[in-house]
Order: C-alpha cells, then sequence, then structure tokens
C-alpha cells in the first residue's frame, strides 16, 4: 500500500496517473493547501520542501517503509519499482529523463508562475504576466515540435508524459489556445482518453 499525501493540483495529478496507470494500491491522505496542511509538522518530516505530493510507500526496499517528497523523484521511483514506463535500456531512459527534467525545470515552474500572476496575483503586474506568457508559449511550441511524427514525447508512453500532462490542462489559465498547438492538442486527446488518466483525474477531495 501507498500512501499518498495529495491535494488536486497539476504535481498531485502526475502521481494518481502513475498510481492508476501501475495498477499500484493506494491510498489518498487530503493535504489542503488553501488551509496550509503543507506546514503541519507530521507533513514537513516526509516533504521538507512543503510542497505535495509526497508518498510513503509501506513495502518500499528490503520491504522496508519508504518516503519520498517531489513528484519527478516519486515517479521515477514507481517507474523502477514496477518496471512499467521508464524504460530499462540507457538510451530509451534518458530520453524519458530529459523530457521529466524538462517539465520539472521549466513547464511546470513557468506556467506556474503564470498562472500565479494571471489569476491569482492580488494586483496586475503587466511585465510578469507578459513575460511568463511568453515563456509558456516557447514551451508549447518546444512540445508541439517534439510530438510531430510521434505520440509521446520520448516515443513509448512514459512516465515524462504523465508529468506533461497536468500542466496542460490548465491551458485556460495560462491564456494558451490549444488549436495554436496542433499536436499538442492531439497529443492531450490521446491521453486523456485512457482509461487509468481519466480515473485519476476524476478524483475530487
Amino acid at each position: 500500500m501507498i500512501d499518498l499525501y495529495y491535494w488536486g493540483t497539476p504535481n498531485g495529478h502526475k502521481i494518481t496517473i502513475a498510481l492508476e496507470e501501475m495498477g499500484l494500491d493506494y491510498q489518498i491522505l487530503p493535504i489542503n493547501i488553501s488551509e496550509n496542511d503543507q506546514f503541519q509538522p507530521d507533513f514537513l518530516r516526509i516533504s521538507p520542501n512543503n510542497k505535495i505530493p509526497a508518498i510513503i510507500d509501506q513495502d518500499g526496499p528490503n520491504g522496508e517503509a519508504i518516503s519520498i517528497f517531489e513528484s519527478g523523484a516519486i515517479l521515477q521511483y514507481l517507474g523502477r519499482k514496477t518496471g512499467l514506463y521508464y524504460p530499462c535500456n540507457e538510451q530509451d531512459r534518458v530520453e524519458v529523463e530529459q523530457w521529466l527534467m524538462w517539465q520539472m525545470g521549466g513547464f511546470g515552474p513557468m506556467l506556474g508562475q503564470n498562472h500565479h500572476f494571471s489569476q491569482f496575483a492580488k494586483e496586475q503586474v503587466p511585465y510578469a504576466i507578459e513575460r511568463y506568457v511568453t515563456e509558456t508559449k516557447r514551451l508549447y511550441s518546444v512540445l508541439n515540435k517534439q510530438l510531430m511524427g510521434q505520440k509521446f514525447v520520448a516515443g513509448e508512453y512514459s512516465i515524462a508524459d504523465m508529468a506533461i500532462l497536468p500542466w496542460i490542462l490548465r491551458h485556460e489559465w495560462q491564456q494558451i489556445q490549444l488549436e495554436d498547438y496542433p499536436y499538442v492538442k492531439e497529443y492531450v486527446e490521446r491521453m486523456t482518453a485512457r482509461p487509468a488518466v481519466q480515473r485519476a483525474l476524476s478524483i475530487k477531495v
């Protein structure tokens, strides 16, 4: 059994998608970030950066419990644990890791700043909005180009796709029209047709 410390954000959805796709047993322990649950001492012992998601795998290495924070690290761990969606071949694995790190270092953080300044900031800061919307569009263009001629970012379906999709689903917050990125639009349609993805996205807490 895996304990998932979760809230319904793009980063949270990454892990529910992976758990559903990999057929792992898990239970959700809600961390209400609107109520600052992420700063509670019990959660900080698991996730010292006070961010969701985090997991405790009760059946970790050598049958002992292990806790993991940071969504990318969780995805890699689950991929190694199950042998699914994370290749063993080094060349293929590097391809997946490149796009996973692209999401972790750019597509997530930059779109997150876009969300903040476009949707939640107490005052409108035109420079910040323009900066992050422009970078968001650049990143969508990179992804659109990568998807030309292939169904998934690293060729075969992988944990990189699980990381990327949830951020695209907030495209309306980002001033993005998916019609401007036709390969990304088709990608979203392919991904959201997967039963495991549908189950993961239907989770409400």
